[in-house]
């Protein structure tokens, strides 16, 4: 609605000192078109908002302007009071200030708008824990989260997967956690960086401010760094006839499986992997209940695979009695 978007657009300009017409349609999902008419909206209203151009322009109030129409409605209410990921607000070493911050915005809410507090938070609950988290070492966590407070370079050492430990010095830029698993997203000599918090140790505060880029967001910069991880991540495809009763297996890797048609007594599945050889294991671990149907390279490694398996178990002497 309209009415709910002006005073969007009001609130947004009271908590930031100026904000484009860009940022404001990016935030509210609307054009630019839209924002400057809803300005105009507000200018005859008798809000007080400011037009600046040129570079570090944007809409900004009239200095000391400020609106008391803070009210919340029932949905923003139950949004405020979801059940927060507990285990991340515990990583970050804010479980006791976060819990009395809940219970102190419950008790500043009038007693008709507690109700859909309770109502959220018991019927939403969330867990970022996978059912077989690896247990992850964030003791540098606290350490870098101090740097970002009072933005300051660190130095550390950092676990490859692959390749000796490096040193690294970096300005920290944000924290992020995907899932259960935290990352910093840094800046090292003027490129834009994404470290694992488990494979950072030695982590140390400099004295030396941290250079902070221009207008960097981290949510519009974790946005397009994901999407551009998930782009270059490898892909390899493999069609297989499969027998039913593997199925529920095969349907187990549901996240690979991107075809599934039945073909007879058999089914037709098309799975993504990562590279040739995890297909291959794959392939081999469902024996004669899975057919290679293509591509044929992985077709002739299945039977290559196989008869070498023969002569590495192959058993002297005469051959056991059918």
């Amino acid at each position: 609605m309209r009415a709910d978007r002006l005073l969007s657009i009001l609130l947004l300009l009271q908590v930031h000192r100026r904000v484009t017409a860009r940022d404001f349609a990016r935030r509210l999902e609307v054009s630019e078109r839209t924002i400057l008419r809803d300005m105009d909206a507000l200018s005859g209203a008798g809000v007080p908002v400011v037009a600046e151009r040129g570079a570090g322009g944007g809409w900004s109030l009239l200095e000391g302007y400020q609106t008391k129409l803070t009210g919340l409605n029932a949905a923003e209410i139950q949004s405020l009071f979801l059940a927060r990921p507990a285990r991340l607000i515990a990583d970050l070493g804010l479980k006791q200030e976060a819990e009395s911050a809940m219970i102190k915005l419950q008790a500043s809410l009038p007693a008709a708008s507690r109700e859909p507090a309770d109502f959220a938070r018991q019927r939403i609950l969330v867990d970022t824990r996978g059912w077989r988290d690896p247990a992850e070492s964030i003791a540098c966590l606290p350490v870098l989260l101090d740097a970002l407070w009072h933005d300051r370079q660190v130095r550390f050492v950092y676990m490859r997967v692959l390749g000796e430990p490096g040193e690294r010095t970096a300005d920290p830029l944000g924290l992020v956690a995907k899932g259960s698993v935290w990352y910093m997203v840094a800046a090292v000599d003027d490129e834009l960086r994404t470290y694992r918090v488990s494979r950072i140790r030695e982590a140390a505060i400099l004295d030396r401010p941290c250079r902070r880029p221009a207008g960097f967001d981290l949510a519009e910069h974790w946005a397009r760094a994901a999407a551009d991880f998930r782009e270059k991540l490898p892909r390899y495809y493999a069609t297989f006839l499969a027998s039913p009763g593997v199925m529920r297996w095969v349907r187990y890797r549901g996240w690979r499986l991107e075809e599934e048609t039945t073909e007879g007594e058999s089914v037709r599945v098309r799975l993504r992997f990562d590279s040739e050889e995890e297909a291959l294991q794959f392939a081999l671990g469902f024996g004669g209940e899975i057919e290679v149907i293509d591509p044929r390279e992985l077709r002739m490694k299945v039977l290559s695979s196989v008869e070498a398996i023969l002569a590495r178990n192959r058993v002297d002497g005469p051959a056991a009695p059918t």
